[in-house]
């Protein structure tokens, strides 16, 4: 089966499961709340489904498993959906996904345009493939938790201003979003001390593995998210601290990984770690 007509349903799902959520938000009082939000976690998890086809068939191989650039950026997105989706059936954040679906989306087109490879072996430690988990995993809550700070700063400037519109007043009390922040960021920082931890018990030759640009940022972004999760926790870091905390490390995060693998695989020609 062509993986074309599947990544072309999941983009438009994925971009319809937005759209709702987009009408819902600056419709609040014209449409059924309940309907709707299971329209649009129903067509999230459609995309979803089909997304994860597509994971399977472009990264499981036989050769082993291909994390190309394009192919490690669906993947990270299929991750961050997949948790955004699962975490919405028991709380209020699918909101989040008008931003995150939209990128996903564009993951996909981008895997779809320009298939290339790069392949992890068969014969790769158990260490090895644990660490790509947990930093997937990682990456996914703390890219929610970028985008939930996102929304915050949003809030917090139109309630600043006295001004909360339709869009600001469907979001969740300002207490609860911050609160729904610092939980996706404690599960992240935990995910992502495991997958440094892992990372360095398979870490041979920093400088032969061309990783010494991506430990290190790792690590600069783990002492980041900690130095914000300590100060919350001493000195009651909120609001605007805590966002411009949150980003940055999420910044430095993102930098680390995709920054790297873009700089050796599409300009430099190599394979990265």
């Amino acid at each position: 089966m062509s993986s074309a007509p599947v990544a072309i349903v999941s983009i438009a799902s994925y971009l319809s499961s937005a759209g709702l959520i987009g009408y819902r938000l600056f419709n609040r009082e014209a449409v059924s709340q309940a309907r709707l939000r299971q329209a649009i976690l129903g067509l999230g998890f459609l995309g979803l489904i089909l997304h994860t086809w597509l994971i399977y068939r472009g990264i499981f191989t036989n050769s082993g498993l291909n994390l190309a650039f394009f192919n490690a950026l669906s993947l990270a997105s299929w991750t961050v959906v997949a948790s955004l989706l699962i975490s919405s059936l028991s709380k209020p954040i699918e909101n989040l996904g008008l931003v995150i679906l939209p990128l996903a989306a564009v993951t996909v087109l981008l895997d779809l345009l320009y298939p290339s490879v790069s392949f992890m072996s068969e014969q790769a430690s158990w260490i090895l493939k644990l660490h790509v988990l947990l930093s997937m995993l990682a990456y996914s809550m703390l890219t929610l938790a970028s985008v939930q700070a996102l929304l915050l700063a949003v809030q917090d400037h139109y309630l600043r201003m006295r001004r909360p519109n339709g869009f600001i007043r469907s979001l969740p009390p300002l207490m609860t979003m911050e609160a729904l922040l610092f939980e996706m960021i404690g599960i992240g920082f935990v995910l992502l001390t495991l997958a440094l931890a892992s990372g360095f018990a398979f870490l041979e030759n920093m400088f032969a593995q061309h990783l010494v640009h991506k430990t290190v940022l790792s690590v600069v972004a783990w002492l980041v998210f900690g130095g914000l999760l300590l100060g919350r926790r001493f000195w009651g870091w909120r609001g605007r601290k805590a966002i411009a905390w949150t980003l940055s490390g999420f910044a430095i995060l993102i930098l680390a990984y995709f920054g790297s693998k873009l700089v050796l695989e599409l300009i430099l020609h190599k394979q990265a770690g």
